[in-house]
């Protein structure tokens, strides 16, 4: 996990973040136990309820389930869910700004396509 204190993003949503990476990349895999509060909280010196802050955020969105006294484990389509989630971002965040700027350049859906072929080819 790699925490930013001087980040302007709130420490809680950086370790509910850093978590999902850890899902996507398979640091943490479908039903495997993700390291506590109190682990976390000590290895990064932060207060617990911080780290419980972020890890409930992932519990909301159905990536983490709690067992009682055993800790947080990550349900069995957590990365599918991340990856759709992230796909649907990219879109609405890239794609979108992409299209309405050749458009306005001028380019056709072909010319755009042709682009992005090129693109995959480099």
């Amino acid at each position: 996990m790699d925490l930013n204190f001087n980040s302007t993003q709130p420490i809680y949503l950086q370790v509910a973040n850093e978590i999902e990476e850890g899902i996507l990349n398979g640091s943490f895999n479908a039903g495997t136990r993700i390291p506590s509060t109190t682990e976390i909280s000590t290895t990064f010196h932060i207060n617990p309820a911080t780290v419980l802050k972020g890890m409930n955020l992932l519990v909301v969105k159905n990536l983490l389930v709690k067992h009682r006294g055993r800790g947080m484990f990550v349900t069995q389509n957590a990365k599918e869910k991340i990856k759709k989630e992230r796909q649907n971002n990219f879109y609405q965040s890239k794609i979108i700004k992409i299209i309405r700027e050749a458009r306005e350049l001028g380019f056709t859906e072909d010319d755009l396509i042709k682009l992005i072929k090129r693109g995959y080819q480099h």
